[in-house]
């Protein structure tokens, strides 16, 4: 381990980190099993287990009552929007809008939308993209005419191709929707650009930043995206969708709804009653991304000036886990390309990782995707075979007729010596 990393080892606290986390405890055949599983869905802290207790305990019920448990329920939604408002830097707790999971919800803001657009209006989306971010655009394709244009990527390396995705957005073009980090190759995306080429289109910005959301810290102001989804479940949360959209969108687009609900954001584009208990939990998993913020706040605060309090201990937090995580990404790296007949999909240089969120696709030649997982979810090794729903970048690399690719998925309560499990259990594997 070079100087620079131990460094970085010894200014993350993986050990104070892991020991939020219950689920981390679990052992399979007398060995603490290993989550790498977390691109399909994180572990929770116990402040987000409590949090959901004490909701059903003392505050389970719908809301706008004239009593004490509906009256409670009404202050901690009202929390849950203000708390998820900090996290993205949101101006306003009314942008955000929460729901079952980015489908559902992208599923209706794209059909609102649709409803703007008529025969021959374009919407641009891309081949990296998970297709939750494609399927709903393609949709009005058919509902109601539309032409739907897919941006190419460059296979060698599982970038956009930039070039033609400026191409792609014209005067025609009403949406430009794009992911902010590949949830199969781990890329990040330039969003920032593609949302300036947008607006000067005259489109919206649509951003799926569900595989981004657990990695790094998130500015829709500094972004200036029209509409950005992400899945709590997908950081330390429980299972809930959020997307974020610019007030005057959400106020002047026409929400399908039942006809006594609020017309108001947020309220109106949360149809039905919402998970209550899991926004309850959301608050504490806020509570630990928070504790984990002031302890590096020293490090990263000059990096969100004019923020102050949760706001900016969440974002100093998400730098924090983002400078860890670059170190068990390196260190996977290194030891998945070292072993005979394994291939990585996408960037995989060092000088590259400020680019790249640490998932990675692969395969091992001799070795199905789901004969690779098999035998690791046999060592109490989780990990995730198949496409992933990223059925276009799938296709497009060749991989979707064999099975897709294995991916390994870390977050911030990894550790370097899990790195080195999984490594020595695909060399085994492989025969290495």
């Amino acid at each position: 381990m070079s100087e620079t990393t131990a460094s970085v080892s010894r200014q993350f606290d993986v050990e104070g980190a892991r020991a939020h986390f219950p689920s981390l405890a679990l052992e399979q055949a007398g060995k603490p099993v290993v989550y790498l599983d977390n691109p399909g869905g994180t572990q929770v802290p116990l402040a987000c287990i409590n949090g959901i207790v004490s909701y059903l305990s003392s505050a389970n019920a719908n809301t706008h009552g004239a009593f004490l448990t509906s009256e409670r329920s009404d202050a901690i939604l009202a929390e849950a929007h203000a708390a998820m408002a900090e996290f993205l830097n949101a101006a306003d707790a009314r942008e955000i809008v929460f729901g079952p999971n980015m489908t559902t919800l992208t599923f209706a803001i794209s059909r609102a939308i649709g409803r703007t657009l008529e025969a021959g209006d374009e919407i641009v989306v891309t081949a990296l993209d998970h297709d939750a971010n494609v399927a709903p655009w393609q949709a009005l394709a058919e509902e109601r005419g539309v032409v739907v244009r897919m941006a190419d990527i460059d296979t060698a390396t599982c970038t956009l191709d930039m070039a033609d995705l400026r191409a792609k957005i014209t005067e025609r073009t009403k949406v430009v929707a794009v992911g902010y980090a590949s949830n199969a190759v781990g890329t990040i995306n330039d969003v920032q650009t593609v949302i300036r080429w947008a607006r000067e289109a005259g489109a919206i910005s649509y951003i799926d930043a569900v595989q981004y959301a657990p990695h790094g810290p998130i500015d829709v102001q500094a972004l200036g995206c029209d509409f950005l989804a992400c899945s709590p479940y997908k950081f330390f949360g429980p299972h809930l969708g959020v997307v974020y959209g610019r007030l005057p969108l959400l106020d002047r687009l026409a929400a399908y709804k039942v006809r006594p609900a609020e017309d108001e954001p947020p309220h109106k584009w949360e149809t039905g009653t919402q998970n209550h208990e899991g926004m309850a939990g959301l608050l504490g998993t806020m509570e630990y991304l928070s504790s984990i913020g002031r302890a590096h706040q020293a490090a990263f605060a000059d990096r969100f000036p004019g923020m102050s309090g949760r706001r900016l201990e969440l974002h100093c937090a998400m730098a924090a886990m983002q400078r860890y995580e670059r170190e068990l990404v390196q260190r996977l790296l290194a030891g998945v390309l070292a072993i005979p007949g394994a291939k990585v999909y996408g960037l995989t240089a060092e000088e590259d990782l400020s680019q790249r969120v640490p998932t990675i696709a692969m395969t091992v030649e001799g070795h199905s995707p789901l004969e690779l997982a098999r035998a690791l979810g046999e060592r109490g090794i989780f990990t995730w075979d198949g496409n992933y729903y990223a059925i276009n970048l799938m296709e497009r690399l060749g991989l979707e007729e064999h099975g897709g690719a294995l991916r390994i998925g870390l977050a911030h309560y990894n550790t370097l010596a899990e790195v080195d499990r999984v490594v020595a259990a695909l060399r085994e594997i492989a025969g290495a």
